[in-house]
């Protein structure tokens, strides 16, 4: 059942067994595996179906770190999430041991603890054709990727999932007659019992000003890498740090997946280079592709941090016709966008140095006669594309090649988000990002792209001609975040490590979990989605045995 919590009809207090915060891919995987139980499940997202500003404004906070960080432009407010953006990779985590020159990197679990709920994940994310490995799936490209020498550089391969979450399972959760979906409801704050040992209620709102209270006996934080911290710290009326903060761990080691343009490689085979990285011409419902990653050998030699590359093909002179078609579709688009649209088309600008190929919008005073003027005396341009794209070539011919560099980023305790003086429109403290780099992470850069740049154009017959930041080392990083926020509640055995247990359950608090990429304690180079869908079915897991037994040991008073 689906309620609009702004509705007086959907009641202010509910109770359940499990109340699940979020309803991205972590909450949306959970409560998906009670559907059909005896478990009541309450499912509880500030967002409505679609974005909507009003929504996305309570994301806006403050930045004082380096780089700089918007927190307001890097998640979406939203039923299924941030996912509703996400380019839909998916490859199992590596490297969850630890690694000497990596400082605060070992995980309290082994990825044999994680490998059953990855295969779980597959269906979850309907790539269940695919086998995998730690750290790559094993089936083959449709083309084969560039040979590299394996002691620097190798090809590891992800799967495509063309799953959106939140359309994909709404109406199986809607027709769950055991789950209550709210939705415009905030979560303000968990409410704990004296001495903060357990909560006993979550206290929610909305923006027009209604409030109410979900209780029940388990409760999944599972709103983001952000916000599983800000709300924590944020449940401070019987805690005064926060819940489970005791150890002042709440919101430390803020990572992402710091990225930017390396350089440009120049080569007279640019077409055939970019080819078998070129995504949208070999994507398909199950499709896999490869990604140019550091090999292990020259992490463990180099004494580097996880890196890998993307070639971005930058094509050279449009055809006047394809520009026109591109002008065409454009102002076509245009007319059609909603509030949701152009929400999305605005969070998922990128400042990394990803080009952005497919010419320029049209001019705002161009007629559609006009445009379809231009269009049909480009026909010619517009056969010969076409042509083109039958032979798996790109629709313009390539000019050169620019590589961007994705990289995992070190545990920094520094690294941090606080709860700033500011306050939304629920009168809730907005975040403060203080994002911080070490200097293994300078060097990872400036060491791959030496290693990536060289390997390039030795397999291109090119010339790779770095960005003018890395061959200076007094120059500060031209790196940017991912919107792959991790590490703010990290999972550790030691409550004076980390927020959450190896279960993810919130240290000192018996009845709090936390899902997603904020229990991290690394986040390797891997896409986070597919690891937080697996850890979240391990969650699952759990809190099914755990409400058994508490269902037998102390029954629910309604």
């Amino acid at each position: 059942m689906i309620n609009d919590y702004r509705n007086l009809s959907t009641p202010a207090e509910i109770d359940a067994d499990l109340c699940i915060v979020g309803a991205g891919a972590a909450g949306l995987a959970i409560a998906r595996t009670f559907i059909g139980t005896d478990t009541r499940v309450c499912l509880v997202e500030s967002g409505g179906f679609s974005g909507e500003e009003a929504n996305q404004a309570l994301y806006q906070g403050t930045s004082i770190g380096t780089p700089d960080f918007d927190p307001g432009t890097s998640r979406m407010r939203v039923f299924g999430g941030s996912c509703n953006l996400w380019g839909g990779g998916c490859i199992p985590i590596g490297k969850l041991e630890a690694r000497e020159w990596v400082p605060n990197s070992s995980w309290p679990i082994s990825y044999a603890d994680l490998e059953p709920y990855y295969r779980d994940a597959r269906g979850f994310c309907r790539i269940e054709t695919h086998d995998f490995v730690e750290d790559s799936f094993l089936t083959p490209p449709g083309v084969a990727p560039l040979e590299f020498d394996p002691d620097s550089v190798v090809n590891k391969t992800f799967a495509f999932s063309p799953v959106m979450f939140g359309d994909d399972y709404r109406s199986d959760l809607e027709q769950a007659p055991n789950i209550t979906i709210l939705l415009y409801a905030n979560l303000v704050e968990l409410e704990a019992t004296t001495g903060g040992s357990s909560v006993r209620q979550a206290r929610i709102t909305t923006l027009e000003g209604r409030t109410g209270a979900v209780r029940a006996r388990q409760y999944v934080l599972a709103c983001g890498g952000i916000e599983n911290a800000r709300l924590l710290l944020a449940s401070n009326s019987e805690s005064p740090r926060g819940l489970g903060n005791q150890h002042d761990l709440v919101g430390r080691f803020f990572m992402d997946h710091p990225s930017g343009k390396l350089g440009t490689l120049y080569t007279p085979e640019a077409d055939r280079i970019a080819h078998p990285y070129n995504r949208d011409l070999h994507k398909t419902p199950t499709s896999v592709h490869p990604e140019i990653c550091l090999s292990d050998e020259a992490q463990r030699a180099y004494q580097t941090l996880n890196a890998r590359v993307r070639l971005f093909a930058v094509e050279g002179r449009v055809p006047r016709g394809i520009q026109a078609l591109r002008e065409f579709k454009s102002a076509l688009r245009a007319r059609r966008r909603d509030e949701n649209e152009l929400l999305s088309e605005r969070l998922s600008l990128r400042k990394n140095g990803e080009p952005v190929n497919g010419g320029r919008p049209p001019p705002p005073d161009q007629s559609m006669a006009y445009l379809l003027l231009r269009l049909t005396l480009g026909m010619g341009d517009i056969a010969k594309a076409f042509v083109r794209k039958l032979r798996k070539q790109p629709t313009v011919e390539v000019d050169h090649i620019d590589v961007v560099g994705y990289f995992e980023q070190a545990p920094h305790a520094d690294s941090r988000i606080t709860l700033g003086a500011d306050t939304d429109m629920l009168g809730q403290r907005r975040v403060c990002v203080d994002w911080r780099l070490l200097p293994i992470d300078h060097h990872t850069y400036r060491t791959a792209a030496m290693l990536f740049g060289n390997e390039l154009a030795r397999a291109s017959r090119g010339r790779f001609q770095p960005e003018p930041w890395l061959e200076d080392e007094q120059s500060a990083p031209r790196v940017f975040g991912t919107s792959h926020h991790l590490g703010t509640t990290r999972m550790a055995d030691d409550p004076q490590q980390g927020v959450v247990d190896r279960e993810c359950r919130v240290h000192g608090v018996d009845n709090l979990y936390v899902a997603g990429s904020s229990v991290f304690p690394t986040g390797g180079w891997a896409f986070p989605t597919f690891t937080i869908i697996a850890l979240s079915l391990r969650l699952a897991e759990h809190l099914r045995s755990r409400l058994e037994f508490v269902s037998m040991v102390t029954p629910f008073a309604t």
